[in-house]
């Protein structure tokens, strides 16, 4: 799963501490998910997506290997 968390932080011009304080996370959150280390709980990413005022759908973009079956 791609993300946009680095663009809507720049776009509001956040730092990943300023969003990791406004989502209740650690800033080593915030970076493991830009980086798609980590794939956030439903509700953190209902939390993003709030702070940026935009859809989940718009800053999570699900890719074609995210359909794949995984063992």
């Amino acid at each position: 799963m791609k993300n946009q968390l680095k663009v809507f932080r720049a776009i509001k011009n956040m730092t990943q501490d300023e969003l990791a304080k406004a989502a209740s996370v650690s800033r080593q959150t915030i970076y493991a998910i830009e980086s798609s280390k980590y794939v956030p709980s439903t509700i953190l990413a209902l939390k993003l997506a709030a702070i940026f005022e935009t859809t989940v759908e718009n800053v999570f973009i699900l890719e074609p290997s995210d359909f794949s079956a995984k063992d």
